[in-house]
């Protein structure tokens, strides 16, 4: 073979070298390796009472040395792990096993698979896999690294055919992980962690084993706490974890009053910084969100002749689109407050709207049964038209692979646009409202029956979560997800109330008054979970948080400036201004 460029012919052909054999993927399977007898296992016998620990007796001591010298070392306290060796009398691996680790990080290749067969006891099938994972890297760094296609070559013939596992992973996912000694060192750390998943752990602990216990714990302290619901990712360790109710949102700290109607609907952006909120009064209102929770107003989008019932941020909150009731859509630049773009019907109206994750398309439900998409230029590109009433209600699943909508009558339907497939939940009552989870799994709908479900789409399940004791039976009320992973469910009430669920386990953990009439809608800011809105047939818009919250921004407030004023810690604006407690709010 003439090679005038080593590293530029192995580019050139280590796609045709590996183009028939598919990518490998081992798994630990209990079958691969035969169990050992008591006295095999690192030289000690089998476990005695001595050896255990705990206050309930259920903790080997020889693992429990062992996976804290394994921290130590992985933390670099190398000289303090030797101590706890020696002064325990457990040693952390055996010394073969330390010999093949170092082998491999060193790119010993051949020692490395003639210690490997000193490890054991071992299953043939599992030595040829970790085998082949060691001659694999070794053929990928001849390959990619050094361009020595004549080696990788040489290796692939006479070393890892002979052990009838030809399947190697494709060079591209080496590409990233090589080139540089650091980014070696992970490649090889990553081959050592595949081969632990093949040998049993008393063998070859898995690393970072301690970590990961911890991990678990802390895990099972969060769910298991009803009002976790904090920003913060990491828990301490000195005490078990438990939060109180005081981590729930439940006072207003400030009351919007520039609406001259009912408010319908709102919503936050996605990066929480704007708040947007339709009225009856034909209006929609860009907020912006300061000083943590103080919200003040940004735009006032006026242009629909019709009540505004619906808005939805683009995924960069570049834009939003604005829905009249059976009227036209609005597009505007949520810098400016300008309309940059009006869509409708000759003979029909839309009732709600959605945009796709590329943010350069959107769909409309319309009043004349359909589901129109469209760019931002005004060009209709497709339409939908199933055989289902009227669309009140729809959604695109962050993927945008599926639009999801609800109509006037009990079922929920899902429209896969990847295979151009139908899937219909069906519910016992008429629903009100839709809201798609982040991930896209879950579906969260509002019935007239005075109930809220929950359905989780991966599991095609026919029995949904349900969360009960909200008043509906008249009016449109919207629900959403909130707070720290989603963990709440909240919802607005035609009783003036708003409604707190745990998601989980479905507990009512609040009931918040503070409106004087129906509350229509609520959205729970993306970026503070902290911090969500209530809208209201009162004209009025609530802004909730927390106690010590509410305080801290009265006390900024108070010595900033006299705008905005505020009346027992609650502050109202009106067109930007400020004034008393309107007589007919409920007191607190």
């Amino acid at each position: 073979m003439k090679l005038s460029s080593p590293h530029q012919d192995s580019r050139r052909q280590h796609h045709n070298l590996l183009a028939p054999f598919p990518l490998l993927s081992p798994r630990q399977s209990s079958s691969l390796y035969r169990s050992p007898k008591p006295h095999e296992s690192l030289g000690m016998g089998p476990p005695i009472e001595s050896q255990m620990m705990g206050s309930k007796k259920q903790i080997r001591r020889v693992e429990f040395v062992r996976i804290i010298t394994q921290a130590l070392y992985s933390l670099g306290y190398s000289r303090a792990a030797a101590l706890v060796e020696e002064e325990s009398g457990v040693p952390l691996q055996l010394p073969v096993v330390s010999d093949f680790r170092r082998e491999v990080l060193d790119g010993r290749w051949e020692e490395s698979v003639a210690t490997l067969a000193k490890i054991g006891p071992l299953l043939d099938e599992t030595h040829k896999l970790a085998a082949f994972l060691i001659l694999q890297q070794k053929f990928l760094e001849l390959l990619v690294d050094r361009g020595d296609v004549l080696g990788a070559l040489r290796t692939l013939r006479t070393e890892i055919s002979p052990l009838g596992l030809c399947r190697l992973s494709h060079p591209r996912g080496y590409l990233g992980e090589s080139g540089v000694e650091g980014k070696r060192h992970e490649a090889r750390m990553a081959l050592l962690e595949k081969i632990q998943a093949l040998l049993p752990p008393h063998i070859m602990i898995p690393e970072r084993r301690l970590e990961h216990l911890v991990e678990q714990a802390l895990a099972v302290q969060r769910e298991g706490c009803i009002f976790h619901n904090s920003a913060e990712t990491a828990l301490s360790l000195y005490t078990d974890h438990q939060c109180g109710r005081d981590q729930i949102p439940t006072e207003t700290v400030q009351v919007l009053e520039a609406h001259d109607n009912e408010v319908w609907y709102l919503q936050f952006s996605r990066d929480g910084r704007h708040l947007a909120s339709a009225s009856k009064d034909c209006t929609a209102i860009i907020w912006e969100v300061v000083d943590d929770d103080f919200v003040r107003r940004k735009h006032t989008l006026a242009g629909h002749h019709k009540s505004v019932s619906f808005v939805a941020w683009s995924p960069d909150d570049s834009m939003i689109l604005t829905c009249g009731t059976e009227e036209a859509v609005k597009l505007w630049d949520t810098a400016t407050g300008e309309c940059k773009h009006t869509f409708q019907k000759a003979s029909h109206g839309f009732t709600s709207c959605a945009w796709f994750p590329d943010g350069k398309t959107f769909v409309t439900g319309a009043a004349d049964k359909c589901m129109y998409r469209w760019d931002l230029s005004g060009a209709e590109l497709e339409v939908w038209k199933p055989r289902m009433p009227r669309i009140i209600d729809l959604a695109v699943t962050p993927d945008g692979s599926n639009v999801v909508c609800i109509c006037h009558d009990k079922d929920i339907r899902v429209f896969n646009l990847e295979d151009k497939t139908e899937r219909v939940i069906e519910e016992d009552h008429s629903i009100t409202s839709l809201s798609v989870s982040l991930d896209g799994r879950y579906l969260l709908v509002n019935l007239v029956s005075q109930e809220i479900h929950l359905w989780d789409m991966a599991l095609n399940s026919r029995s949904p979560c349900k969360y009960k004791g909200h008043r509906q039976g008249r009016y449109v009320i919207r629900s959403c997800f909130g707070g720290s992973d989603h963990a709440f469910i909240v919802s607005g009430s035609e009783d003036s109330q708003v409604y707190i669920w745990h998601r989980g386990n479905g507990e009512l953990l609040e009931v918040l008054p503070g409106h004087s009439g129906t509350v229509n809608c609520v959205s729970w800011n993306p970026s503070n979970p902290h911090m969500f809105a209530s809208a209201s047939d009162d004209h009025t818009i609530r802004i909730w948080g927390l106690s010590a919250t509410k305080r801290d921004r009265h006390r900024r407030s108070s010595a900033a400036s006299p705008t905005p004023k505020s009346n027992g810690g609650i502050s109202h604006i009106v067109n930007g201004g400020t004034r008393e407690l309107l007589e007919n709010l409920r007191p607190f």
